[in-house]
């Protein structure tokens, strides 16, 4: 399963082969034209747009008064050693943390993504300039982005990327909600010619093999405008670091398969208007391998096992079937001196969850006191969820060249419609089959089924209008005022606003500062989860429940309606460049974030302040998400690199780092659960909001050519971590302590012609691990959580680049 590729997987393969095939009839007499152009320099075929800033037009030279992160993916594609997105910024941007998961339910099929140390909800993630979907997925465990939705970027092909944007400062005023931390902005590829990728990596313990074949076409019209297209199949095999311990565990990489393909175009209207469009669609198999079960002679037995089905104990496979959609279907132009762009973007993704190599334990004991061998079902249909965004764009702006030295006035408007949806498993998944709690307990083990009462449809919509205005006072000074404001229908309108300054004092040193206000509407997601376990205690049936927000239970508790999250930054930095060959970049900033919402601790019958009003309901647990936490985070970004000739090659030498401190600064209970900040926010939880990334987090890379050969050297170093445990320090249990790490990529290239060329590389060459850790008190009940690099240990690789 993780050798040889399958029959399904070679037609996979052969379905991107056949796809990239159709697309070179079309292409050829471009390529043509580009055949003796170096792979850097095929011209894209839209002009440059830098996020961050709403000028039209703008050149490569064009002032950025804020920090923003341009990263060209096309060396990633050709030869990096990560095949997939999350994982090639993660080695690329110190700013940028996404951390494989493992024991973590559903948050192991998607990895999460999140800027400067905060959650993976407050980054704004876009697509050619467009908000682009969150995912349906809300993380409640793992030791990252707890209680957070988040983006997934690996739902998009790194060969249809041209570069990735990261603007490391707020800009909620500018873009809207969930940018807080920053904003991502993706841009596709429209260059001419085909190129295509072969892939194969694995880890050295001979598990977790990693297939990759990606091709991409794009041609340009006889009349103006072109088409891309790229497909994309990986099949990335299941890793497994568990040590023996007299339990059945599979701990590392989840197993997954992406079919993807991605469309980008435009095509001229006449004289004054272009038509535009993006479309892309994933189809994700994915593995994750949940929690142990015991086998004969241990307490699983009959409670989560029958001897009957897995006598030797076994692991529940949490499979999940993923899907995302998004489309961008716009029109842009001019009008005199005014410029503006209609658009309609679409975005849907889905999971759905099929519980493999399991039983329902009550199922089997039901059989087994009926005289039976007590046999169960070993696969269920789980049920899962779907979230679904659309959204529509009016954009209008013009440049006064006659005001000052330039003015550029932005204003728009925007409405947004958003549906969640949670469906049911089959009944097997989640029902009590022996009637009394006698035996097994209730649901798929490893994962039990949404149940009937956890089912919902929930919609909501928002209209928002800004303005932005960019004003050039002199050749050296720069502002740029932003003000927008939304309105949304669950939790009412909220208005931020942003002043960003530029000053070039000298030519070679910009100073920059900025402050703004924003804000993160809480996701539908957060809002109207819903997951019910049925238990038994003292032979009474109880529900241990993740309460909707606007349940009767939640009413009941006291919890109030969420509202949104609100957040004051400011950034102060600079930029210099004393020489062509020589830059750097220092940014200090700070992020205060008021009523961050958070997934409680449970609450038990015991509870003084609402364990009555659980009783009286038959719920044994519950847990709510509630805005009951404010933030500080602190901040520090460094960027240098240089460029210089070494032999009779040329050497680029890059470093870069970020140093950041989140600190709980107050927790904030609802009336009805005042005093009981302490389950509201753990020790444990309130360590998963401060310490979700490392400390610091740096890069340091060398890049050496010559001629037809070039080799890469990169040192990853993360910084200290610190975790809570199961026990607590009020147990005399100490917290876990992940000291700091580096690890070091390394790949050799060899150009067999301008257009071939093959890498051999290791990654994490010197085999690093995070700190060891107790397993009993671990959030995976592994020796180390998936922190800072992951858990995995060193891989090889190898990629052959084609270009057309």
């Amino acid at each position: 399963m993780q050798g040889t590729p399958s029959a399904g997987t070679r037609r996979a393969a052969l379905w991107a082969a056949i796809t990239f095939a159709l697309a070179i009839p079309a292409a050829h007499a471009a390529d043509q034209a580009d055949a003796a152009a170096p792979d850097a320099g095929a011209a894209q075929l839209d002009s440059v747009s830098v996020i961050g800033s709403r000028r039209v037009n703008r050149s490569s030279e064009t002032t950025t008064v804020v920090p923003v992160d341009v990263l060209p993916m096309q060396r990633q594609a050709e030869s990096g050693g990560q095949f997939d997105l999350a994982q090639s910024l993660q080695a690329t941007a110190p700013s940028f943390i996404s951390t494989r998961q493992t024991g973590a339910d559903g948050a192991d099929l998607v990895d999460g993504a999140a800027l400067r140390g905060l959650g993976s909800d407050q980054t704004l993630v876009l697509v050619n300039g467009k908000r682009r979907h969150t995912v349906s997925l809300v993380n409640i465990y793992g030791a990252r982005n707890r209680g957070n939705t988040g983006t997934d970027l690996n739902s998009i092909p790194v060969l249809a990327i041209d570069r990735v944007e990261i603007l490391r400062d707020g800009a909620a005023a500018q873009y809207g909600s969930d940018a807080i931390a920053g904003v991502m902005n993706i841009v596709l590829k429209r260059k001419p010619g085909c190129e295509t990728v072969f892939g194969y990596g694995q880890y050295s313990r001979g598990d977790g093999r990693n297939w990759l074949a990606s091709a991409y076409c794009g041609v340009q019209f006889s009349m103006g405008g072109g088409l891309s297209v790229t497909g994309e199949w990986q099949d990335r095999g299941r890793s497994d670091r568990s040590e023996p311990k007299g339990s059945p565990r599979i701990i590392g990489d989840s197993k997954v398969e992406n079919r993807t393909v991605y469309l980008n175009g435009d095509l001229p209207l006449g004289e004054a208007a272009t038509a535009y469009f993006t479309a892309g669609l994933q189809s994700r198999d994915a593995s994750s391998a949940a929690f142990g079960r015991d086998g004969l002679g241990s307490e699983d037995i009959p409670s989560r096992n029958s001897a009957a089905m897995y006598p030797n104990g076994f692991v529940p496979f949490i499979d999940g079937v993923l899907e995302d959609r998004y489309g961008i279907l716009g029109v842009r132009g001019d009008a005199g001196l005014w410029h503006w762009d209609l658009s309609q973007t679409h975005g849907y993704n889905e999971l759905r969850y099929t519980i493999n190599r399991t039983l329902n334990a009550s199922i089997a004991n039901a059989d087994h006191l009926r005289g039976g061998r007590g046999i169960s079902p070993s696969s269920f249909d789980a049920g899962g969820f779907s979230f679904e965004q659309d959204t529509t764009n009016l954009d209008i702006s013009r440049f006064y060249d006659g005001v000052l030295r330039g003015m550029n006035v932005a204003f728009g408007a925007e409405h947004r419609a958003e549906r969640y949806r949670i469906r049911a498993g089959e009944p097997g998944s989640y029902i009590d089959a022996d009637g009394a709690g006698f035996g097994g307990n209730a649901g798929s083990q490893g994962f039990p089924g949404f149940q009937p009462s956890d089912v919902t449809d929930r919609t909501r919509s928002s209209d928002a209008a800004y303005v932005d205005v960019e004003l050039d006072f002199t050749d050296r000074l720069t502002a740029d005022l932003a003000a927008r404001y939304e309105d949304y229908s669950d939790f009412g309108s909220t208005l931020n606003g942003k002043l960003a300054l530029g000053f070039r004092a000298t030519d070679a040193m910009l100073l920059r500062g900025s402050v703004s206000s924003g804000f993160r509407a809480p996701s539908l997601q957060q809002k109207y989860f819903s997951s019910t376990i049925t238990d038994f205690i003292s032979g009474q049936p109880v529900d241990i429940v993740i309460a909707p927000n606007d349940s009767a239970l939640a009413r009941a508790a006291g919890i109030p309606a969420l509202r949104e999250e609100t957040s004051t930054s400011a950034t102060l930095g600079m930029t210099w460049t004393p020489v062509q060959a020589l830059s750097l970049t220092v940014d200090a900033y700070r992020i205060d974030i008021a009523d961050r919402v958070i997934l409680t601790g449970e609450f038990g019958t015991d509870d003084p302040a609402i364990g009555a009003i659980l009783a009286a309901r038959d719920v044994g647990l519950a847990r709510f998400f509630v805005n009951a936490v404010d933030t500080r985070t602190d901040g520090l970004d460094i960027t240098t690199s240089y460029d210089m000739k070494l032999g009779e090659g040329r050497l680029n030498t890059f470093f870069a780092a970020n140093f950041n401190r989140t600190k709980v600064t107050k927790v904030n209970a609802p009336a009805a659960l005042a005093g009981r900040e302490n389950v509201l926010l753990s020790e444990r939880d309130r360590l998963f909001v401060e310490n979700g990334a490392p400390r610091r987090k740096a890069v340091l890379g060398f890049d050496w050519t010559q001629g037809p050969w070039n080799a890469n050297v990169k040192f990853i170093h993360f910084g200290p971590q610190v975790l809570g445990t199961f026990s607590g320090t009020a147990a005399g249990v100490p917290n876990q302590r992940y000291a700091d790490k580096t690890s070091a990529d390394i790949s050799g290239t060899y150009a067999f012609t301008p257009k071939a060329k093959f890498t051999l590389g290791v990654v994490n060459l010197f085999d690093v691990f995070p700190t060891r850790q107790d397993p009993n008190e671990t959030d995976n009940g592994h020796v180390f959580e998936s922190v800072q690099f992951g858990l995995n240990g060193r891989a090889y690789f190898a990629r052959l680049y084609y270009r057309f």
